[in-house]
């Protein structure tokens, strides 16, 4: 029996002493997690925790687990949107098959859970084109999945939108490039999919009564096609729309959550011809942004919103200054003054419930609705509080990171 594992190996130290050579389902309910709402699998899988941290296992073919071991691992190495790969368990006992372990995402919810939650804020489009946008992502950097659907992806929050992950990678290929065709089967085996689960949800009363699940499949193919080309499409302007023209069409790929690598522009007959190389590796521009000015690790629009903030931020100190500030000073000022101080007064009995930068997103939304009601700015501090006594608590206890999971057992 062998248990290979990724960097750093701290993390796969800790799942050494496991009872590996059992089959998973027969494993001790006291070294095992309940995970609530998570999505459905054809496999055995499993889920524990090690020195404060969650692993998700998974019992499958050994070629296919270490077909999804390599592929992941590429995944995370390009910053392509999936799980995290640990490790697998190889070569068990009596021919059984192995396990693959992979790191649970934090924060991630499963799209029965979306559906189930008391408040119900995620509708059946918006968790389809959050969909689209993982696909197109993926057939971009010549992924085709082979398995699209809502239970194969987990959703997190990302300053009020979703974002995606894919998190079955079995029966994925690679390809240097994925042609048309490629891409409509891929298309075209998600809608069957998506349609399947969203009748299961009907059939679970867990879907609006004005929903029809195939209608909704249906549109995802269209969904997909638009997003394609907005993405991928060549541009033909006049030569002096050029600045403006170029600028337009980055920034609104920027909006739609991709990356903008190459720029070329073509000089034509009937103008300048512009075709623009899409990247979708994440961390994207406003994470990384972040990261170098606070050491922040959010979502890309989570990333964006609090750069805004720290914009802001500088453009008040310079104003009560008289003078210009450094952005790393304002930076470094706006993480201790304002960050901090939000984040450090979430309540104990409620810490958990969303990632940091989202409650400091949503503080920054209360902060705009309590400001339009009084007809002047209530400040950071103000807004916070009342957040934490009003909104956060009608927040479901979503048991999503290692700390709720866990609860002081290693």
């Amino acid at each position: 029996m062998r248990y290979l594992f990724r960097p750093p190996a701290s993390d796969g130290a800790g799942l050494l002493s496991l009872p590996w050579e059992q089959p998973l389902e027969e494993w001790d309910p006291a070294v095992l997690l309940e995970v609530p709402q998570r999505g459905i699998s054809r496999h055995v899988v499993r889920f524990t925790a090690q020195s404060g941290r969650v692993y998700a296992l998974k019992e499958i073919a050994e070629p296919l687990a270490r077909h999804e071991y390599a592929l992941l691992g590429q995944f995370e190495e390009e910053g392509l949107p999936a799980v995290s790969v640990l490790g697998i368990c190889v070569d068990r006992p009596h021919g059984q098959d192995a396990i693959l372990v992979t790191r649970y995402l934090e924060y991630s919810m499963s799209y029965r859970y979306l559906f189930s939650r008391p408040t119900g804020e995620h509708s059946a489009d918006q968790l389809l084109d959050t969909l689209v946008v993982l696909l197109v992502r993926l057939h971009l950097a010549g992924v085709f999945w082979g398995d699209c659907s809502l239970s194969n992806t987990l959703f997190r929050l990302d300053a009020g939108t979703l974002a995606a992950y894919l998190v079955d990678a079995e029966t994925v290929e690679r390809h240097q490039r994925l042609t048309p065709g490629q891409r409509r089967y891929d298309v075209d085996l998600a809608r069957e999919r998506v349609g399947a689960e969203l009748l299961d949800l009907q059939f679970g009363e867990l879907l609006p009564p004005d929903i029809d699940p195939v209608d909704v499949a249906d549109s995802l193919p269209p969904r997909y096609e638009a997003l394609w080309e907005e993405v991928t499409r060549e541009e033909v302007f006049a030569r002096d729309e050029q600045r403006y023209r170029v600028a337009e069409r980055l920034d609104r790929l920027n909006d739609l959550g991709f990356d903008v690598g190459e720029v070329e522009l073509v000089t034509t007959a009937d103008g300048a011809k512009l075709r623009v190389d899409t990247r979708v590796a994440e961390p994207g521009q406003n994470r990384r942004e972040l990261f170098r000015l606070t050491g922040l690790e959010v979502q890309e629009r989570q990333a964006r919103r609090l750069l805004n903030d720290i914009r802001a931020f500088r453009a008040w100190l310079e104003q009560k200054t008289g003078g210009p500030v450094a952005e790393t000073v304002a930076s470094y000022r706006w993480l201790a003054e304002v960050y901090r101080p939000v984040v450090d007064a979430i309540p104990a009995e409620l810490a958990g419930r969303l990632a940091p930068a989202e409650v400091f997103h949503e503080v920054l939304e209360h902060r705009w609705f309590l400001s339009e009601k009084a007809g002047r700015d209530v400040g950071t501090s103000k807004a916070a509080r009342s957040y934490f006594e009003t909104v956060l608590p009608r927040t479901p206890k979503e048991m999503t990171t290692p700390s709720a999971f866990v609860s002081g057992r290693d």
